[in-house]
């Protein structure tokens, strides 16, 4: 969804027009509160936080899951090493 420019309130208005306001969140606009002119917060309905937030950890499980691939064609190809020459290549680093 776009923002409109009265999607964009000062933070002076929110105090002033929250009831008005978030009815207008509920039926689905979304509302940028300004702060000295910039970007502060937003105003989100919560039903649509619950989609952002899951929509989020989908991303991330599909994130691991690709990590997780990567890894297998790395043991497939022969792109491994023992833990002792890895954790050894780590310490000696730290030494110096």
């Amino acid at each position: 969804m776009a923002i409109k420019s009265e999607d964009i309130v000062p933070l002076n208005q929110v105090r002033a027009r929250f009831t008005e306001l978030a009815e207008e969140v509920r039926a689905g606009a979304e509302k940028i509160v300004t702060r000295n002119g910039e970007s502060y917060v937003a105003l989100v309905d919560a039903r649509r936080l619950d989609h952002y937030h899951r929509l989020e950890r989908e991303h991330i499980h599909l994130a691991l899951l690709e990590e997780a691939v990567r890894g297998l064609e790395d043991v497939r190809d022969g792109r491994t090493a023992a833990a002792r020459q890895v954790l050894a290549k780590y310490k000696a680093k730290r030494r110096r």
